[in-house]
């Protein structure tokens, strides 16, 4: 497999196209300039499987039925420390970011807080809402439940989604919060996509074939094969937990079982750092930490050692001043989908 180019696109001009593609496709202004935002952020960090190659399938969504993009989210129960968002079938992002903002308001009135997301649809790049989190100083958890993708440990179907997990810390004042944010499958399927785009092979223990057969071929995956779970019985483990809470606490169900409803089962969790000690303190702890680890001899073939979601930060810097790359195949998708719709591309 050969790669393909990319073409580099300034970041406001890729915002303004997903924009257009959105309304195109029945969005309101308001929820296509939050949907397009959090795509092209993605981007910006470089998570381009959950960045604007996502309006393909997204509008694929709309057009069976599973995706209304008129629908407007709402906070449909609150009790004490926990709070339940209804997406209404609508897009994922907008109702993530009022359960973000629920969560930031229950965890520092209570301390803790636990929202969950019903009728909630695929939201993008977790990391996006547990660092929106550590931001106002909280520590977030963000996790959910996907369609089907991922073999258990030691099997060769698909039983598991890549039910995603991102955790996030703050630091000190004006430095970017430590954020973890991976899928439970050893790699997320949107990145076999961008591999696949891309002309690329995927990593040895990535995916295996229809038959089980391990591969490197991402088309493998598309032609039936299986995603593998990360660390093998200890990413399957904690995958295991993902989709029985985030499946079962939002209602949409294991995936895997029937009565699944094909969303994505999002639950957010908030914890307020002063409910056990001083923020100010954590942060300069958290600041120790990081410099400690920061100051690690590098071992051979590394230039230095990061922390988590400093290479986010880093990517963000560099493709804000030369733009975003995106695959000639994607680029040309996104094209004809505009074409189909009548919206406008640069």
């Amino acid at each position: 497999m050969g790669q393909e180019e990319a073409r580099t696109v300034p970041a406001t001009t890729l915002e303004r196209a997903a924009r257009s593609i959105l309304e195109a496709a029945g969005a309101p202004a308001g929820t296509a300039a939050a949907v397009a935002g959090s795509l092209v952020e993605s981007n910006l960090v470089g998570h381009d499987s959950h960045g604007v190659r996502r309006l393909i399938p997204y509008v694929e969504a709309i057009d069976a039925g599973a995706v209304r993009p008129a629908a407007r989210c709402e906070i449909a129960a609150q009790r004490g420390a926990t709070g339940v968002v209804d997406g209404r079938r609508g897009f994922g992002q907008p109702a993530a970011h009022l359960a973000t903002e629920l969560a930031s308001r229950l965890a520092t009135e209570h301390g803790v807080a636990t929202v969950a997301i019903r009728e909630c649809n695929h939201v993008g790049r977790l990391g996006e809402y547990a660092g929106a989190l550590a931001s106002r100083g909280l520590v977030g958890l963000v996790f959910g439940n996907a369609d089907p993708s991922v073999a258990p440990y030691g099997g060769r179907e698909r039983r598991l989604g890549t039910n995603p997990l991102a955790w996030a810390a703050p630091r000190a004042e004006g430095a970017d919060p430590l954020v973890m944010d991976w899928a439970t499958a050893s790699m997320a399927e949107g990145k076999v996509a961008m591999s696949l785009a891309k002309g690329e092979p995927v990593p040895d223990g990535v995916i295996v074939d229809r038959a089980g057969r391990p591969s490197t071929d991402p088309a493998a995956f598309y032609a039936g094969g299986a995603l593998l779970p990360f660390g093998g019985h200890k990413g399957y483990g904690l995958s295991v937990l993902i989709e029985l809470v985030g499946g079962l606490l939002t209602g949409t169900g294991a995936s895997c079982l029937p009565g699944y409803d094909g969303g994505f089962g999002t639950v957010v969790m908030a914890v307020r750092v002063e409910a056990f000690v001083p923020l100010e303190e954590f942060r300069a702890r958290a600041e120790d930490l990081c410099r400690t680890l920061g100051s690690t001899p590098p071992a051979e073939g590394f230039d230095r050692v990061l922390v988590p979601g400093e290479i986010e930060t880093l990517t963000r810097e560099r493709r804000l001043r030369e733009g975003v790359p995106v695959p000639k195949a994607h680029w040309d998708e996104l094209h004809a989908l505009a074409r189909r719709l009548g919206a406008a591309m640069p």
